[in-house]
């Protein structure tokens, strides 16, 4: 019985473990001086099929305003360093 709290235990500390270093991953970029330019954002997304008409800058990311090809609105939010698509349109305003 002992053993099996043991494994459990130990099994408990390494699930927290690296899901406190998947949470502690920050979503935006921290550095301003390594943004890429908005320009280089909006032709991206050109390339993808969305018109973008606002794009704000929250907290290291770029929060765009957009409309998809088929006329759906496409608002989300992108790492300003790497461009990465971010799963929460708000990230940067946390």
């Amino acid at each position: 019985m002992n053993r099996s709290i043991i494994i459990a235990a130990c099994a408990i500390l390494l699930a927290g473990s690296s899901f406190a270093a998947t949470v502690a991953k920050p979503a935006c970029a921290t550095d301003k001086t390594k943004f890429q330019p908005q320009a280089a954002l909006i032709a991206k997304l050109k390339l993808e099929g969305i018109t973008v008409s606002k794009i704000k800058v929250e907290k290291g990311c770029y929060e765009t305003y957009a409309v998809d090809a088929k006329g759906k609105k496409a608002n989300a939010a992108y790492n300003a360093e790497t461009f990465e698509m971010l799963d929460n349109a708000e990230a940067g305003e946390q």
